[in-house]
C-alpha cells in the first residue's frame, strides 16, 4: 500500500494515537510521541504542513519495527 501524500505532521500524530501513541512534549515545530504498548517507544514528528515522503516512510518503518509488524500492515491500520 502506498503512503499518503501531503500528510501533515499533526494528522500523522493523530493517526498514531490509534496505536497508543500520545504526545509527551513539543519542542519548536516537532512533536515527541510515546507509547507504552510492547515496551516504551518514542517517535519524533515534525509539525510541517506536508511531511516529505522519506520522512513519513522512516517514521512508519520505525513504528512497524517496534510492533514487530510489516510496514504495509501499519500503513493499512493508520490510513486504511
Amino acid at each position: 500500500m502506498k503512503l499518503p501524500r501531503a500528510l501533515a505532521g499533526d494528522a500523522l500524530a493523530s493517526a498514531l494515537g490509534q496505536l497508543g501513541y500520545q504526545v509527551t512534549r513539543q519542542t519548536g515545530s516537532h512533536l515527541r510521541l510515546t507509547t507504552q504498548d510492547h515496551g516504551e517507544h518514542h517517535v519524533t514528528i515534525p509539525r510541517h504542513h506536508a511531511l516529505r515522503v522519506g520522512t513519513l516512510a522512516s517514521i512508519v518503518q520505525e513504528v512497524a519495527t517496534h510492533f514487530g509488524l510489516e510496514r504495509d500492515t501499519i500503513v493499512k491500520r493508520l490510513f486504511g
